[in-house]
């Protein structure tokens, strides 16, 4: 099969992803093979190319938000049908049996493993992954509206939870990408006021298309605090003024799975008056599971730039420059709807 390689960690303007033939892989007991139609590109998936995620010490395909057709079941597998479109996500192993497995929160399994980073991703044009960490996609997407729901939508909302909104409540983004402009249709559709703050225009411009009560870029010029508050620009240095423009008993949410250090902070500022700061690992298959589910009744409309797959440097390089427009999805040829 064709693929999308990243053999040495590089910035991304040398486009260190090279366009190689692979083996097809075959799947384990347990696994399901698909045919990769279409896959989200990731901030994450920035970070792993370029290092900010530790290398691995051995090449990989990126990529973690595939949406694809089972061509070929493993032994024991039977959870899906052949021919059944499913998806592929971050989060694909953890060990089921430490206390945050049993607890429900195996997302902080020390044993967790990631697609695209520990094991080959859907930069390619096919995929295999354990059927119990693979999700059934609602009809409503198009495959290529779905791949942004496949870590984008499930982070974006695990941190809207843990950033405890309520309906009829005030929330402020900081920073308005691929999982913010999900989360912002979560949020309307709970009767909440949205304020975002962003740099670009292309991100002003759709946070305010999607129905943001204020936008702006200077977090001070927030027009009221918030109740919640999510940032999910890997910009430790917004924790200060996020928490600045929080209410008494507010939360906010630290959505990235890197950040730049964060800066000292005066206590009674930023942190008296029970401020809650809740960060954001990865998320649980209960989490994804909810999230389809919310996406598909409201119905969410993920907001998509289209690259060929082989294009997938150039769109990691539009992705760092702050010049996606939504979330941007890679097509492999043949595939999409």
């Amino acid at each position: 099969m064709k693929a999308m390689l990243l053999e040495k960690c590089a910035p991304v303007e040398s486009a260190p992803l090279k366009w190689q033939e692979v083996p097809d892989p075959s799947p384990g007991r347990g696994e399901v093979r698909v045919r990769v139609k279409t896959c989200g590109v990731c901030r994450t998936d920035l970070h792993v190319v370029e290092c900010e995620l530790p290398f691995q010490g051995r090449p990989v395909i990126p990529g973690h938000q595939i949406v694809g057709v089972l061509d070929r079941p493993g032994p024991g597998a039977s959870r899906f049908k052949t021919g059944q479109r499913i998806g592929i996500a971050w989060l694909r192993q953890t060990c089921g049996e430490c206390d945050y497995c049993r607890s429900g929160r195996e997302n902080l399994c020390e044993s967790a493993r990631f697609t695209g980073y520990h094991e080959h991703g859907g930069y390619a044009e096919m995929a295999v992954v354990n059927e119990q960490f693979a999700y059934p996609l609602p009809d409503v997407f198009s495959d290529e509206e779905a791949p942004p729901l496949l870590c984008a939508g499930i982070i974006g909302y695990r941190s809207l939870k843990r950033s405890e909104l309520r309906p009829g409540q005030s929330l402020a983004l900081y920073g308005f990408g691929s999982s913010a402009h999900i989360v912002i249709q979560i949020a309307l559709h709970m009767g909440c006021k949205v304020y975002v703050c962003t740099r670009g225009a292309k991100h002003r411009d759709l946070a305010k298309s999607l129905g943001a009560h204020w936008v702006g870029e200077d977090p001070g010029e927030i027009p009221a605090p918030a109740d919640s508050a999510i940032i999910f620009a890997p910009a430790g240095g917004l924790v200060p003024a996020a928490l600045e423009h929080l209410k008494k008993g507010g939360t906010l949410a630290l959505a990235g799975i890197y950040m730049t250090p964060t800066p000292a902070m005066d206590y009674e500022r930023h942190l008296f008056y029970e401020k809650n700061i809740h960060s954001v690992t990865a998320n649980t298959r209960q989490d994804g599971l909810e999230l389809l589910r919310i996406a598909a009744e409201i119905p969410i409309r993920p907001q998509v730039q289209l690259f060929p797959l082989r294009e997938a440097n150039r769109a990691l390089l539009c992705l760092k420059e702050d010049k996606m427009e939504g979330s941007g999805v890679l097509v492999v040829e043949g595939g999409g709807t």
